[in-house]
């Protein structure tokens, strides 16, 4: 079968033929790829950002995969064979203390696809039972792949301020970067809450898709964005900033323009949060941290995917495209989120 394969450091990954995956656990599920959402954090493994993981190249990249389930272990109960699938990257044991408290994506001895075995980036996946799950009627596994992780990643992140009682009507929550995260992040928003949503983000293009999924004002990230958040929310602020963007001096920014007893929730990363201790305990502002997500928010995202309420805007590309998917990610040509799909 054919597949996007990493096998330097600092370089684009290769399309080669390799062997299809095989059952050989009962609890093995493989699944026909329909689409694979490239993300930043590719790049970031790419780029040796994670450390020194030289021992698993040459590796199929891929976490964000979704497709049909083509053949299943024996002990495997919950998708068969032609069955619509998306997969969550984190293959959990299940048995771990965060496991039996349902916070699985903090699992003690998770493994994680396209980052520590080969992923989706390629026609064939082999995958696990307690990863997959199966897509409401009618959603297409290309269309909601870049929900694996991307969409996902947002949909925590929302869906933890609104569960932390930010969300009120009357509230105003700032998302920073209107990308491949971003931009769901403002529908899921928008679905689960009455919060009044500012959209910041450098690029014009951006702020029109903010628009389109929702936002109730676009900022452009300049030297007057902080005093356009302030002056929009008549000098209080906003009570929650969803920064997915998390470098390039995004904290800095959006940190001001956080209200009293508001949450900063980094999603993206890449820079380091100086921020005077003074500051956080006189106003008690915090910071929350956000790592992917669960297996049953990944349920509820399709589930909005399915109302309509959760679109994945996307660049579709032929996997053999791979290299060149790749360049327009690093250099920014992307807007939504790239999907690589099989012919």
């Amino acid at each position: 079968m054919k597949a996007v394969r990493l096998h330097a450091f600092n370089e684009l990954p290769k399309v080669e033929d390799v062997p299809e995956p095989q059952v050989t656990g009962p609890f093995d599920v493989i699944v026909r790829i329909g689409g694979a959402g490239l993300c930043r954090t590719d790049v970031h493994f790419m780029h040796m950002d994670m450390g020194d993981r030289s021992h698993l190249l040459p590796m199929t990249l891929g976490h964000e995969n979704a497709g049909w389930v083509q053949e299943v272990g024996s002990a495997v109960t919950n998708v068969a064979p032609g069955d619509a699938v998306i997969c969550h990257p984190v293959i959990p044991c299940g048995l771990c203390r965060p496991c039996r408290d349902g916070d699985d994506v903090h699992c003690t001895d998770r493994r994680s696809t396209g980052l520590d075995h080969d992923g989706g980036f390629a026609e064939l996946l082999k995958t696990y039972a307690r990863s997959v799950i199966k897509l409401p009627g009618g959603v297409e596994p290309a269309e909601v792949a870049g929900h694996a992780d991307g969409g996902l990643t947002a949909y925590h992140a929302a869906k933890k301020a609104n569960t932390m009682g930010l969300l009120y009507p009357g509230s105003r929550t700032v998302v920073i970067g209107v990308g491949g995260l971003g931009h769901v992040g403002i529908q899921v928003l928008k679905a689960i809450s009455a919060t009044e949503v500012i959209a910041i983000d450098v690029v014009e293009e951006a702020l029109e898709l903010a628009k389109e999924c929702g936002a109730d004002h676009t900022v452009l990230a300049n030297d007057r964005q902080v005093d356009t958040v302030l002056e929009i929310t008549e000098g209080r602020g906003a009570q929650a900033v969803l920064d997915y963007v998390g470098d390039g001096g995004s904290t800095r920014a959006g940190f001001p323009m956080l209200a009293r007893a508001g949450s900063y929730f980094v999603v993206g990363y890449g820079e380091m949060i100086n921020v005077s201790t003074m500051d956080i305990i006189r106003t008690e502002r915090s910071f929350v941290g956000n790592f992917i997500g669960r297996y049953n928010e990944l349920a509820e995202l399709m589930a909005l995917a399915k109302q309509g309420k959760a679109k994945m805007h996307s660049r579709m590309y032929d996997l053999e495209a791979g290299p060149e998917a790749f360049s327009d990610l690093i250099e920014g040509r992307i807007r939504g989120r790239g999907i690589l799909v099989p012919r």
